[in-house]
């Protein structure tokens, strides 16, 4: 594998950063510029950056993270062993990158992706997870350096590289830590007080619980299907009810227009008694009406009578004085003078009597003709208001025989179409049949003998519920220790399991254990014994791994690693690193090496160097002082060179 180029965005204290590598890299920073910072980039974009502390003061996220507003973000492109290239571009804020192809297509749903932990591209291209990474090809500042007081815990971690192939597990420290949590989590069936011996104890007694009150849950179990029969025979009387109410409704209307039509008969029935008596009423005022023309009629001839009387006696008494004239003139008797003379004052008496009494006579024959004509009058306002009476009644009555006639169209199919809908609505319960009979029995009765049911289910079911909650305490206490027992069973399958667990485990360390010491240990001897002859020069030309780590010296003597200097066993193990990534990787990882050989002198400097440009992989070398570039020059070999 080999890593190509780099672009940070924003990444602690490297900001637009882009970074092109060749095989051999010398990267030149001075302290603080930001080369840890590179090294932890690289390692993030690969694995994630995690919130959590680890032990650690603050978390990576926290510590990298741009609280200036940069985009938090970069990417990688890097080509495999098999010539297959990638580019990785990763926003920290978010859990999963995005994975491109050399085509540039989207590839990132094409490995796993765990919710916790994020995509796993890198680990399934590599067969490298981020623990073994960081024990073999990231060495971070002064991991590959110590001191005389730590040779001790640096010697540890070879044993612990050649034993498990990761410098912070011991086998043997594995398997004492796997017996003692085994005891102290779960226990065996000798230990006393331990999970899984409390456990047991408290499923035994639980068990004896139960037995106790099995008779109160199997009486709530009869009382429970009871309670749910009754509820569903209430459902069913509920729809029954329901259905009756219905029909019982277009029943009643059907019954109350039926009324309507009798009422509006009966209405119009009365109307035409009010017409009748209109009629006659109309008949009597116009017999009334005859007799004052009558007597209107004898009124005019009274005054015509007075009229004639009056004219006569004109006459009468322009003939007496014609005579009286006549006799004064041709005649002369005194005698017959005088009566004449007196007979005209007396019949002026007379007739002046007589006017005033035909006078009297004929205003009030006038005054009644004058009553007749207002009577008339009257009479013909009634006629009138008779009239509009009747013709009012007689429309009133075409309307009501109208809807009369409207309400029998309705009614004529009012219970059919409405049979038909409830037949419809209710078929998935009842038959055609029995809704056509229903409407012919008696609702009324039906409905009674319903509720009466409901009733009784309803008090039944009243008392049942009652029982029920009456044995309510007893089956909580079972409840509890139902919940109990179960938890305490499902508490020791899990104590089995993770006893099981911590066998199967102890069975495969201590054959990946006898494994490795058949077949890897040697593989790594012989490997570590080429690295380190190449890196001394030749004064280590073989080294044992086994209980000892073991040195051979050039006159063929061993003497253990712990008689060594500090320098040599730290070229021991970084060449036991080397020798671990090739051996469990399938990719020829880069190396990346923090600040390796601030301690080194010049001579084993020029030979670790040497043995970084012949070795497979790509090596990324990370210094604050010129050393390394000097030499390389002065070797004569190619080398990229970047200034931070």
């Amino acid at each position: 594998m080999k890593i190509e180029n780099i672009k940070i965005n924003s990444y602690g204290n490297l900001k637009n950063k882009e970074i092109n590598f060749e095989k051999l890299n010398i990267i030149y920073g001075k302290n603080e510029s930001g080369k840890s910072t590179l090294l932890n980039f690289i390692k993030n974009i690969f694995y994630g950056i995690s919130k959590n502390k680890n032990g650690k003061n603050i978390s990576d996220f926290e510590k990298y993270y741009p609280w200036t507003g940069e985009s938090f973000s970069g990417k990688i492109k890097y080509e495999l062993d098999n010539e297959n290239k990638y580019e990785v571009f990763r926003d920290f804020n978010k859990k999963n990158p995005k994975i491109y192809n050399e085509q540039m297509e989207d590839i990132s749903d094409n490995f796993k992706i765990d919710k916790k932990t994020g995509n796993h591209f890198f680990f399934e291209q590599t067969n490298v997870d981020e623990n073994t990474f960081m024990s073999t090809a990231f060495a971070m500042q002064k991991e590959i350096y110590i001191n005389n007081t730590d040779q001790g815990i640096l010697l540890q971690k070879i044993s612990n590289l050649a034993d498990s192939g990761l410098e912070d597990v011991s086998y043997k420290k594995a398997m004492s830590n796997l017996n003692s949590m085994l005891l102290n989590e779960v226990g065996t069936n000798n230990s006393k007080e331990r999970p899984i011996n409390i456990t047991m104890s408290n499923i035994e007694k639980h068990t004896n619980d139960l037995k106790t009150i099995n008779e109160t849950k199997n009486r709530r179990f009869e009382i429970e299907n009871r309670i749910n029969e009754i509820r569903e025979k209430n459902i069913i009387e509920n729809n029954k009810e329901r259905l009756l109410e219905k029909i019982k409704f277009i029943l009643e209307k059907n019954k109350i227009e039926k009324e309507k039509i009798k009422l509006k008969k009966e209405l119009l029935e009365e109307n035409k008694n009010k017409i009748k008596k209109l009629d006659n009423e109309k008949d009597n005022l116009l017999n009334k009406f005859n007799k004052l023309e009558n007597n209107y009629k004898e009124k005019n001839k009274n005054i015509k009578k007075i009229n004639k009387i009056k004219i006569i006696n004109l006459i009468i008494f322009i003939f007496l004085i014609f005579i009286n004239i006549f006799n004064f003139i041709f005649i002369k008797n005194k005698i017959i003078n005088i009566l004449l003379f007196l007979l005209i004052p007396i019949f002026i008496i007379y007739l002046i009597f007589s006017i005033i009494n035909n006078n009297k006579i004929k205003i009030s024959e006038k005054e009644k003709i004058n009553k007749l004509n207002e009577e008339n009058n009257e009479i013909n306002k009634q006629m009138e208001i008779l009239d509009v009476q009747i013709e009012l009644l007689e429309k009133n009555n075409e309307e009501i025989e109208k809807e009369i006639s409207n309400i029998n169209n309705v009614l004529s199919n009012y219970i059919i179409l409405n049979k038909n809908e409830i037949i419809k609505e209710f078929r998935k319960n009842y038959s055609e049949d029995y809704i056509s009979e229903l409407f012919d029995s008696n609702i009324d009765l039906l409905i009674e003998k319903n509720k009466k049911e409901l009733n009784e289910y309803n008090l039944e079911l009243h008392k049942l519920e009652i029982d029920n909650k009456n044995i309510e305490p007893e089956l909580e206490k079972l409840l509890n220790i139902e919940e109990a027992l179960a938890i305490e069973k499902e508490k020791l399958d899990e104590l089995k399991q993770r006893k099981e667990e911590y066998e199967i485990t102890k069975e495969l360390l201590e054959k990946s254990y006898e494994e490795m010491k058949k077949n890897v240990s040697p593989k790594f001897n012989k490997a570590l014994s080429e690295n380190i002859e190449k890196i001394s020069n030749g004064k280590y030309k073989n080294i044992s791994i086994g209980d000892d780590l073991m040195v051979e010296l050039q006159d063929g003597s061993y003497i253990s690693a712990q008689n060594l200097s500090v320098g040599t066993i730290e070229q021991i193990y970084l060449s036991l690193r080397l020798s671990i990534m090739n051996e469990l990787s399938s990719e020829k990882l880069p190396v990346m090496l923090d600040e390796p050989f601030a301690y080194y002198d010049d001579e084993r400097l020029k030979a670790a160097l040497e043995f970084l440009d012949k070795i497979e992989n790509q090596v990324i070398l990370f210094t604050c002082t010129n050393r390394e570039k000097k030499i390389l020059d002065e070797m004569n070999i190619d080398y990229n060179y970047i200034n931070l």
